[in-house]
């Protein structure tokens, strides 16, 4: 399935994210996971792709699994700055030799000989540049892209953040993934600036329950996220305590979902970490809203 179908349709949809095994010796366990947070029917499920593409070949498999086995439609991560033209096109190859549909065309993390190297010369310096590949592929793949409600970490300001994003969508990009955010009203003022810019596509907001006080420094550092009064507090008064601190980190982004289902979104995508214990508690909270 098309996920440009699933976000047309105008019912109120979760999603969930995993991530492959780093190695063959953890497949089964991760496997495992996957396929107990795809026994809960969420609208979809992405897998992500590791740096320089060293899990790439577990992503499809994940994906292909949860496909076949459980029918449940997957979003393949993509991502290219550590590749090379060819090796990309073998794995857009080996997408539809597999089966998948939807991709996330990602630029992807910077490895240590990249960051502070000249990549003028890469075939892949943004994720723009993949999303065309992708398109002028030939393949039917339904295209999205990632954007940050807080501005990418390395775009100069916002104005040029939006220049950018629209450039992803008008290259072909027919969705957008926010960046984990833990104030709402964060992606409503964003979502305003733009549609003002004329970027019109369909924007899934990415959620992360935070289950534990040591995530909080992990989710700061991976994104940079602004982390409200109301969450710190939260973590402050609960972060010693184990159970109560998972409890009330599904219970927040929990809260966050309801807002923004409330405020018109219909699609949301929450960062599960490969936790069934979390999706299924946060789908919990959610299942009368969601029926």
């Amino acid at each position: 399935m098309k996920l440009r179908d699933l976000f047309q349709d105008g019912r109120l949809h979760l999603s969930f994210e995993v991530f492959p095994p780093k190695t063959s010796t953890s497949y089964e366990d991760v496997k495992k996971a996957t396929e107990e947070i795809a026994a809960l029917r969420p609208s979809y499920i992405s897998v992500t792709y590791g740096a320089g593409g060293g899990t790439s070949a577990y992503t499809l498999k994940i994906a292909e699994n949860l496909m076949k086995a459980y029918h449940v439609p997957t979003l393949a991560h993509l991502s290219c700055v550590s590749s090379n033209r060819e090796s990309v096109r073998r794995q857009i190859q080996a997408m539809l030799d597999a089966g998948i549909e939807n991709v996330l065309a990602l630029r992807g993390d910077l490895t240590p000989e990249l960051a502070g190297a000249d990549r003028s010369r890469l075939d892949y310096r943004y994720a723009v540049d993949l999303v065309r590949e992708l398109k002028e592929s030939g393949a039917d793949f339904c295209v999205g892209g990632a954007c940050y409600p807080e501005i990418h970490p390395e775009s100069p300001d916002s104005v040029a953040d939006i220049r950018h994003l629209k450039e992803k969508v008008e290259a072909g990009c027919e969705f957008l993934v926010t960046q984990m955010f833990f104030d709402n009203n964060l992606l409503y003022r964003y979502l305003y600036r733009i549609r003002e810019a004329g970027i019109r596509v369909a924007v899934i907001p990415g959620i992360m329950p935070i289950t534990s006080a040591s995530q909080v420094e992990r989710a700061m550092k991976l994104s940079g996220s602004f982390m409200p009064t109301r969450f710190r507090s939260l973590v402050d008064h609960f972060g010693s305590r184990p159970e109560a601190m998972k409890q009330a980190g599904i219970l927040y982004a929990a809260d966050q979902i309801i807002d923004l289902y409330a405020n018109g979104v219909r699609n949301v995508h929450v960062y599960t970490m490969n936790r069934p214990d979390v999706a299924a508690a946060i789908l919990n909270h959610l299942s009368e809203i969601l029926r």
